[in-house]
């Protein structure tokens, strides 16, 4: 259970981190105190869970018609969504929120490996010593 929560707590720190850094990238987005970015953060996190595997189902055609490209659109869809459900959370328009979306996302695909590696994690190399054994 305590696993759970830290897990929980840690995807949420990383999502607030790279929300963060994309309004510093990003002049198109800001955030009016601690208490908004933290908000978002934590309904991006919802969204992303719960309304985003919705959406994809219900544009499946568009997406394989676009090759993947339309999950993009999704992503920046969801969080314009948070944008007008959080106050003080401002993003300027869809082309902002297209962009910061995929810095957003690779941010914190890399920020999350460094916190949550695993054996399975890519980047991983085996140690020089480590070979066949006869």
């Amino acid at each position: 259970m305590l696993d759970n929560v830290m897990a929980f707590l840690a995807h949420w720190g990383i999502t607030a981190l790279s929300l963060w850094v994309a309004s510093f990238i990003f002049h198109g987005i800001s955030f009016a105190n601690k208490k908004s970015l933290l908000i978002s953060a934590l309904l991006l996190g919802f969204a992303n869970a719960v309304i985003r595997p919705v959406i994809i189902i219900l544009t499946i055609p568009l997406t394989l018609i676009s090759f993947g490209f339309f999950l993009l659109v999704i992503n920046a869809l969801m969080l314009l969504l948070v944008s007008t459900l959080v106050p003080g959370f401002r993003i300027s328009g869809f082309w902002t929120a297209f962009f910061a979306s995929i810095v957003i996302t690779i941010l914190g695909i890399f920020v999350g490996m460094l916190i949550f590696q695993s054996e399975e994690n890519l980047l991983n190399t085996p140690p020089a010593h480590q070979g066949v054994m006869v």
